[in-house]
């Protein structure tokens, strides 16, 4: 059986034409599929859509959240949800065609437990491939894998690597990364991608650069790992500046003169203390909000069977 999960934003327009290529593609794939559409508290009237979808199409379940918790929130929630072996997730922009669901599971049948499609080029504008590529990188530190750098939103992975992260509630969630703790055995597929021809983007430049800070203190130490080089790296420097002013008094017998110099070393070393502060408070920030128990998600309401023999059988 296939899953396929799909977070909704502001897409009241895209909605019904995507319901309708899954409809066609879907009984070409699998004989038995779902599809999971996770509104997650869309502004526009995306859930009036859904719950005309519904008794549409049997084969869809609509999840409608209390409000916006993050796309990758809304993906944990219809992942949660999802019963089929495998699971498929993609955008509710048509950006991810339908049609190329295929060779995520033709790579998937190789052996590999994630799939993630990659596209053959980014076209969102300077900036927002600019902070995708630095999405990426943080995700790298994070993940510790070279297949980071060609992760999307459009992947298949096999529903037991969500075991590994069945207790997980923490607000903060990269579905990227908690793939990580259940399997290494990752890889990337080309796939087209469509511009987007309905509604705009909601995934902004501030959003990617927030999402990335996100990963490297919610699901990373380097951010402290740098801020100890930074330690190490000044104190070795303050080290040779003491061995050069202790050098040119008992050379020369007078003390090297220089307010401004004294200044701006003082001024440095202010600046990396308040930085290491600054990372380990982001740390702490985050121990304070997991022990308040804050939920990664709360659904309001759920139309759809979820009984199996609802669930819709090609032929």
């Amino acid at each position: 059986m296939l899953s396929i999960v799909i977070p909704v934003y502001n897409s009241e327009q895209s909605l019904p034409p995507l319901l309708e290529r899954l409809s066609q593609v879907l009984p070409t794939i699998s004989e038995t599929y779902e599809v999971i559409l996770v509104n997650d508290g869309s502004r526009d009237k995306s859930w009036l859509v859904m719950t005309s979808l519904v008794p549409q199409y049997p084969f869809v379940r609509a999840i409608n959240m209390m409000r916006n918790y993050g796309q990758h929130n809304a993906l944990l929630c219809g992942i949660r949800q999802a019963k089929g072996d495998i699971i498929v997730t993609m955008d509710d922009d048509l950006q991810h065609p339908p049609e190329e669901i295929r060779k995520l599971l033709d790579k998937l049948a190789e052996g590999y437990d994630v799939v993630y499609g990659t596209p053959q080029q980014e076209g969102h504008g300077f900036l927002r491939d600019l902070a995708s590529q630095v999405t990426k990188i943080a995700l790298q530190s994070a993940m510790g894998a070279q297949t980071a750098r060609q992760v999307s939103a459009f992947r298949a992975f096999r529903t037991g690597v969500r075991q590994a992260f069945a207790t997980y509630h923490a607000p903060f969630v990269s579905i990227d990364v908690l793939l990580t703790w259940g399997t290494t055995r990752f890889t990337s597929v080309s796939v087209r991608e469509d511009e987007r021809t309905l509604g705009v983007s909601n995934y902004t430049f501030r959003k990617l650069v927030t999402h990335a800070l996100n990963m490297m203190t919610g699901f990373s130490i380097l951010p402290l790992q740098i801020a100890s080089w930074i330690g190490i790296g000044l104190a070795l420097f303050s080290v040779v500046v003491l061995i050069y002013v202790l050098g040119q008094y008992i050379i020369q017998g007078t003390p090297v003169p220089g307010f401004p110099f004294l200044a701006s070393i003082i001024g440095l070393f202010s600046g990396a203390q308040l930085l290491a502060l600054g990372i380990m408070g982001e740390y702490l920030g985050r121990m304070h909000l997991r022990l308040q128990d804050r939920p990664t998600y709360v659904v309001r309401e759920e139309l759809g069977n979820s009984s199996d023999s609802h669930i819709e059988k090609s032929g």
